[in-house]
């Protein structure tokens, strides 16, 4: 494919090359499944770890998310908005507030988890099964290991 385009073989051969090529086709038809039902994948991200990690503050949350605080105010505003979040001051610290996934933010994260799964089997198509399974393991330790999650 890339020696049609004329790709240099120096090019085809880094990995950090192909990993960027791959998560930009990732991440086009991830956002086309998203736009299609109104949401971001930062939606999506907060509503996770807003059903995994229970009531959380907002800055736990952009922790566990790696979304950042301006963008972080800015889609809790939204998804309180639309009621899927509700955000309430924290009693131990009026301070902050805490963030907390609502019914139907948890019907919306169950909707947009069957869009992303139809997402990954589209940009996954022409692996097996087991080549799917292999290339998650590996993406994983890399990302844990410049993490620095590999001590």
């Amino acid at each position: 494919m890339d020696t049609e385009h004329g790709t240099p073989q120096r090019l085809r051969a880094l990995s950090s090359r192909l990993v960027n090529q791959a998560a930009l086709a990732a991440n086009r038809i991830v956002d086309q499944e998203l736009t299609g039902a109104g949401a971001r994948r930062y939606h999506y991200a907060l509503l996770a770890a807003a059903e995994e990690y229970g009531p959380s503050s907002q800055a736990d949350l952009g922790r566990r998310t790696g979304i950042d605080r301006s963008d972080m105010v800015a889609t809790v505003n939204d998804l309180a908005e639309r009621r899927l979040l509700d955000r309430a001051p924290d009693p131990e610290d009026r301070r902050r507030n805490v963030i907390t996934i609502t019914p139907a933010g948890r019907r919306e994260l169950t909707h947009l988890d069957g869009l992303l799964a139809a997402a990954q089997d589209e940009f996954l198509a022409p692996l097996p099964e087991a080549d799917r399974r292999n290339l998650i393991d590996l993406l994983t330790r890399l990302v844990d290991h410049h993490r620095g999650d590999h001590g």
